[in-house]
């Protein structure tokens, strides 16, 4: 039976060469990413910012409501336009591009560094190991699995699967053996399921709201408990681990824990849950929270 730790965690990111949180406070973040700086919003940043000049090469200005929408303003070299052509950064053997995205991001979530060395030391040992990235995005996650075996990476947008297969290609990596889906998420993992597939790891990264490339809707907090329960159905005694992110939602690790708990008790292991973080440069610097987790590992 698999045992649930109540005390949460926190999994930091503590920056590398491609990406730095320079400084937060007053509802956004100062980020560089590579040669160029950024500012976007952040709600969790109460505190105020402990330089008082923040000289960046855009920043990310919110729309009016919550839900998200809002435009980018540049200066310097991007000044006017958003930056087509992106710049290459790594993260240990993984090359990626980053560019600015309508939707505030670039390309890729930094604090999930950490969940990418965890992952890899819970396969540990194992060179053919088969895994699966739900809402893959633009694959650096699967990139860092395929050191170990076969992936399959879903994601519904077909824009940020062909970034991920072009961030393969830049790293060296177009040979692994990765699965590109264009797919919806939930569907295809009800589909291994009825396929009595099985994997020695996953990792879903659900948004909050979403649309498959048919239409589809995604709502989290209604489709969520669905998709666990079949993820758990794909794991067994000799499966090493699950890891589940939620962002942008009022919504305790407790209870993604609880339902990790629900679906992958009868396996055994260990569930844990707590925050991803970001933690900035300098002596003392501070943590700043981006979103909740929970993971069960059986190694």
């Amino acid at each position: 039976m698999a045992r649930l730790v109540q005390q949460p965690l926190v999994m930091a990111c503590e920056g590398w060469d491609s990406y730095r949180l320079l400084d937060s406070g007053a509802g956004r973040k100062w980020e560089s990413f590579g040669p160029h700086s950024f500012v976007r919003p952040e709600p969790q940043a109460m505190w105020q910012p402990r330089i008082a000049d923040w000289q960046a090469d855009g920043e990310f200005i919110p729309g009016s409501d919550e839900d998200g929408g809002g435009r980018w303003q540049f200066t310097g070299q991007f000044t006017g336009r958003l930056p087509d052509e992106g710049w290459e950064l790594s993260w240990n053997e993984v090359r990626f591009t980053a560019r600015p995205t309508p939707f505030r991001h670039l390309q890729f979530f930094p604090d999930m560094a950490p969940v990418w060395d965890w992952m890899r030391g819970q396969l540990e040992g194992l060179d053919a190991a088969e895994t699966m990235n739900l809402f893959g995005y633009t694959g650096l996650g699967t990139l860092a699995l395929s050191r170990h075996g076969k992936v399959t990476h879903v994601d519904a947008s077909k824009k940020s699967v062909a970034q991920a297969r072009e961030n393969a290609a830049l790293s060296g990596m177009s040979d692994r053996p990765i699965r590109w889906l264009t797919d919806d998420a939930a569907k295809f993992t009800a589909r291994e399921v009825r396929r009595g597939r099985r994997n020695d790891g996953i990792i879903l990264d659900p948004p909050k709201f979403g649309r498959g490339p048919e239409g589809e809707v995604w709502r989290l907090e209604e489709h969520l408990p669905g998709l666990v329960t079949d993820c758990a159905r794909l794991l067994d005694s000799d499966s090493r681990f699950l890891f589940l992110t939620v962002y942008a939602v009022r919504m305790s690790s407790l209870a993604i824990a609880g339902l990790l708990e629900e679906a992958l008790g009868h396996l055994p292991g260990t569930i844990e849950h707590g925050d991803l973080a970001v933690r900035e440069e300098g002596e003392g610097g501070r943590l700043l929270p981006t979103a909740i987790f929970a993971r069960w590992s059986n190694s």
